[in-house]
């Protein structure tokens, strides 16, 4: 069976109005493309997964199923759905699962002697229950020491993420959460307003930027961060392949600290933004997917050795 022989869906979310989106779907699609791969753009809002007499079902706008399915959401659920139905899924609804929340990052790369920022796990409370009692916020305080970072356990372009100077402003913050999830870190001074960018494919390291910001402690580029190409050392490599592996991602964006002793980890993004890192570098990271996806299946390509590596462990 011949890559010209493959049928993919490139799924997308439906209501995600915002041209970066789009551009990046096409983006995708002229990359299966090139691989003589029948690529389709559908959308989770197009589909219907449904569980009838203990059997999962799919209806929507298509005339029959694909061969495998590139999932550029975070529709957990669908995902899952379409792997019930026997449809390999890149990446998979677990790996998005675990990615998509901060929070279940960090505790599932516990104990696998991955270096991180000091994390801790505020209390849980319920939508509409107030926390009235701050002292464990205070106690938290103590043990991080200020200034320290407060992120939403589900965020984007670092958009909900916050420095917090003060016990204060903690508290604060805290109130406005509410019951949304969250974590608090240390803050690594050391990288203030600098990160790495590493691109995982398999257990190759496909390309990678360092993003700076004069402006801002976050070096998003969203948030004004400006990048440059980046060859990483063999310790940032393997640190960006082994969290990929551990957190059985087929791809992924991993984002690494500088810490005073060596690279940390900050998140890992099952779905990067892969225009960002080929307008950067000129590496099309997406070229590697399918040649990943295509040697996963057993159907050949990998053709493409020309696709740029910089590190092969």
């Amino acid at each position: 069976m011949k890559p010209s022989d493959f049928h993919c869906w490139i799924v997308v979310n439906g209501y995600l109005q915002h041209d970066k989106f789009s551009s990046l779907a096409l983006f995708i699609k002229e990359a299966a493309e090139r691989k003589d791969i029948m690529a389709t753009l559908i959308r989770n809002s197009d589909l219907m997964p449904i569980i009838e007499k203990g059997v999962p079902l799919l209806k929507g706008t298509f005339d029959k199923l694909p061969d495998f399915v590139l999932f550029m959401d975070k529709d957990i659920h669908l995902a899952r759905h379409l792997e019930l139905l026997g449809i390999p899924v890149y990446n998979r609804s677990a790996a998005i699962d675990i990615c998509d929340s901060k929070a279940k990052t960090h505790q599932a790369l516990t104990g696998h002697g991955i270096p991180m920022p000091k994390t801790i796990f505020p209390p849980f409370t319920y939508e509409g229950i107030e926390r009235v009692n701050m002292d464990a916020f205070i106690q938290i305080g103590n043990e991080l020491g200020y200034p320290l970072i407060v992120k939403e356990a589900y965020g984007s372009f670092g958009e909900q993420v916050y420095l917090i100077q003060t016990e204060d402003e903690l508290l604060k913050t805290i109130r406005t959460l509410g019951h949304k999830p969250f974590i608090i870190q240390e803050f690594i001074e050391h990288s203030k307003g600098r990160d790495i960018r590493v691109n995982v494919v398999g257990n190759q390291v496909i390309a990678a930027m360092q993003r700076h910001s004069e402006q801002d402690f976050r070096a998003n580029m969203t948030a004004g961060g400006q990048a440059a190409p980046y060859i990483p050392t063999r310790e940032e490599a393997q640190l960006a392949i082994r969290c990929a592996q551990i957190l059985g991602a087929d791809f992924a964006g991993v984002d690494l600290l500088f810490g005073e002793e060596g690279p940390l980890l900050c998140e890992v993004n099952s779905n990067s933004h892969l225009l960002n890192i080929y307008e950067c570098t000129g590496i099309n990271i997406a070229d590697s997917m399918f040649d990943y996806i295509l040697k996963e299946l057993g159907k050949g390509s990998a053709s493409d050795e020309k696709t740029s590596r910089l590190v092969d462990l």
